[in-house]
């Protein structure tokens, strides 16, 4: 054998080499005793002064050079950050593009002609307040917002994985989210219902119902090990949590203390804890829904490497602590863990959570937050483009009775709301109104001072409904399990025998997109298209793709080719 022939043979020997040693060295580490208590990292000053960290402070309203453009508070502190650079806000839209906006952001479905035409020959100084009113009082508002926190809450019908088994009262998490929201129960409400709402209201079937949100990710109830099922399903819950709530992404100290963030391993697993006395898989009336175990809960322990298998220290339920500069303690023996954690995220001077609630708000209406990262408000994420106005909003939301309604009047009710997105094309090239616009366009060319309204493309849902309520067929049908309407054959074909049973009332192939069967395995074709989100995992802020699949569905679909041909119906009915 040649030097040469025999180089493949070291490389393999070389390469089992490591391989072994490094399986020694997992089994050395995996022998290791646990240390008996926890190690880690003290929080320090420096740690409390990353800008999402330090208390909520309220700003002073700034001052600025053109008064008369300000509406609202809020766009005083847009309008300083704009005059700061010498730049001017783009003018306001006109009045059909303005309720077009509104109506699609407030109830995700087109203004009829005659509201459009109605505002736009309304000079009163309350029309614009009255549009605002009849949209947050429309049973639509709660099936179009409903829709944003669902994506929060990983929700669908099914468990996901291989069998994505059907979970059947899933829907009733759903309904209760768009009543919650018609009803404008206060957002403090209603997080603390979804964390806790079987023990702060014992008996109320709704509010057992809210807890579903805990429970509302993927599973997989066939794993061979229980124990591990257990253990997956506490920390995707923790996660969530940490993510939707706090704005941390504290599942990255899972296995190990966070890389970037004042985050510690014990610190996840402390708040694991507080779910830990809580009853996951016991089967209940209303569905997956939380209920607190009767016997005695078993200890909490930080898991080694994040290995279910290797229980570590033993641990005592508590909030993460650079969140939690009051020292506010969790009941380590009873039952109220869960009402502890539901009231400490809802204290009114919540540094993360109020300021988390208010950016997602304004991404909803504006396209981005004032701070881009929705779900990150850490060191890796983005810091706030505005950080006053974010302050003062956040400090605003328990001033509004913590009423999302109001919040919705208050930011739609700016000038900075009203501004359009594009300059008129006739505006003359070399006048001022040009020049100030290509003035903004050339030094925020990704708008983060807000200088105009962001464009953005409609979701896959408010697609289908605006095609449905165009042509006049729109069911007005709410509530109950999702439906199924057709889907193309060929799609069926791919599908477990089961999986899609298309619904006998040709009514509900018509209802709202929000009422779909949510199937973690398979997103309905058009929504799919454009980027609704599997469910797998919390989604703080969905996809904006252009592809060729986005045009070829809307021009060849069978549903694409109905409603164009219910619309054409429609306008010939009621054409002279």
């Amino acid at each position: 054998m040649t030097f040469r022939n025999s180089i493949p043979i070291v490389r393999r020997l070389w390469a089992c080499a490591i391989a072994l040693s490094l399986v020694a060295a997992i089994q050395a580490q995996a022998e290791e005793p646990p240390a008996a208590q926890v190690r880690e990292e003290p929080i320090t000053d420096d740690d409390r002064e990353h800008w999402a960290f330090r208390p909520l402070a309220a700003p002073e309203l700034p001052v600025v050079q053109n008064p008369s453009w300000v509406k609202s508070p809020i766009d005083r502190f847009i309008l300083a950050a704009l005059e700061e650079k010498q730049l001017a806000p783009t003018p306001a839209a006109d009045r059909a593009t303005l309720i077009r906006r509104a109506t699609f952001d407030l109830i995700g479905l087109p203004p009829t002609p005659a509201e459009t035409a109605a505002f736009v020959a309304d000079p009163s100084p309350a029309a614009w307040e009255n549009v605002l009113d009849r949209l947050l009082a429309s049973p639509a508002y709660g099936q179009r917002w409903a829709q944003h926190w669902l994506d929060l809450a990983r929700f669908a019908e099914t468990d996901g994985f291989e069998h994505d088994l059907v979970r059947p009262e899933a829907w009733r998490y759903r309904d209760w989210v768009i009543e919650a929201l018609n009803r404008d129960l206060p957002v403090d409400r209603f997080i603390q219902l979804q964390i806790a709402g079987d023990q702060l209201q014992p008996g109320d079937d709704s509010a057992a119902v809210a807890t579903g949100f805990l429970l509302a990710g993927p599973d997989m109830p066939d794993i061979n090990l229980q124990d591990e099922r257990r253990h997956t399903v506490l920390n995707e819950m923790t996660s969530t949590v940490g993510a939707v709530l706090l704005g941390l992404q504290i599942g990255c100290a899972q296995c190990h203390d966070h890389k970037y963030d004042p985050l510690s391993q014990a610190d996840f697993y402390r708040l694991r804890a507080v779910f830990e006395t809580a009853e996951l898989f016991k089967p209940q009336p209303f569905g997956r829904v939380l209920a607190e175990q009767q016997d005695p809960p078993r200890a909490s322990y930080l898991m080694v490497l994040g290995d279910f298998r290797r229980p570590g220290p033993a641990i005592e339920p508590a909030f993460p602590r650079v969140t939690n500069p009051w020292g506010d303690r969790v009941p380590a023996s009873d039952g109220g863990r869960r009402v502890a954690l539901a009231r400490w995220l809802t204290r009114p001077d919540h540094p993360l959570t109020t300021r988390v609630l208010v950016n997602r708000l304004w991404q909803e209406h504006f396209g981005r937050g004032l701070v881009d990262t929705a779900s990150d408000f850490g060191l890796m994420g983005s810091p706030p483009t505005h950080s006053e106005l974010l302050d003062w909003l956040a400090m605003e939301l328990p001033r509004q009775g913590w009423s999302l309604k109001r919040m919705h009047k208050l930011l739609l009710g700016s000038a900075t709301y009203q501004q359009a997105s594009r300059i008129d094309p006739g505006a003359p090239a070399d006048g001022p109104v040009r020049q100030a616009w290509q003035r903004l366009c050339r030094l925020d060319p990704h708008n983060e001072l807000v200088g105009r309204m962001n464009r953005r493309r409609l979701d896959g849902e408010a697609i289908r409904d605006a095609m449905l309520c165009s042509a006049d067929r729109l069911s007005t049908r709410r509530g109950g399990p999702g439906v199924m309407p057709p889907l193309p054959q060929e799609l069926i074909t791919t599908l477990l025998a089961g999986h899609w049973k298309q619904s006998p009332d040709e009514v509900d192939h018509r209802r709202r997109s929000i009422y779909i069967f949510a199937r973690r395995n398979l997103r309905y074709p058009l929504f799919e298209a454009f980027d609704r989100p599997d469910a797998l995992a919390s989604c703080p802020r969905r996809g904006r793709s252009t592809t060729a699949p986005q045009a070829l569905i809307l021009l060849n679909s069978e549903f694409s080719l109905a409603q164009s041909r219910a619309l054409a119906d429609f306008l010939l009915s009621h054409t002279d």
